[in-house]
């Protein structure tokens, strides 16, 4: 996509926030954090999440971009595709579209991309799920 297809940068807990300012910069557009619960003000939508390891809730502001906003989800690691389906749940279900969800690394034998549902990007595949 174009820098001029995307309306939002989503950027999931914590490390999302670092390279999502940066890339809503580039791309000339807003961007929204998902944290986990509790950490954001104001009216949210909250969407369980399994991971590897847990379960976690996240969270987004309900009024953090318009009905139909096209938007791209940055996290750092893409393993079981929990968090970041869970996030893509949270967009959609405000009104959102998942353009595409853009991983640092991923973990190719977990099988995440599977789970997330949507068009997913990674700049870096660990073979051996090893990090």
């Amino acid at each position: 996509e174009t820098k001029t297809d995307i309306d939002v940068v989503v950027g999931l807990d914590a490390r999302g926030f670092l390279f999502g300012p940066l890339l809503s910069q580039a791309l000339k557009c807003s961007f929204v954090p998902v944290r986990k619960s509790g950490k954001l003000p104001g009216k949210v939508a909250a969407q369980s999440s399994t991971k590897e390891y847990g379960s976690d809730v996240l969270e987004i502001q309900t009024d953090a971009f318009k009905p139909g906003a096209k938007c791209l989800i940055v996290d750092d690691l893409l393993a079981t595709g929990g968090t970041l389906a869970a996030a893509c749940q949270l967009v959609t279900g405000l009104g959102g579209q998942v353009v595409e969800c853009l991983c640092i690394v991923e973990l190719p034998e977990l099988n995440g991309k599977n789970r997330v549902g949507h068009k997913c990007f990674s700049l870096f595949q660990l073979p051996g799920g090893c990090v």
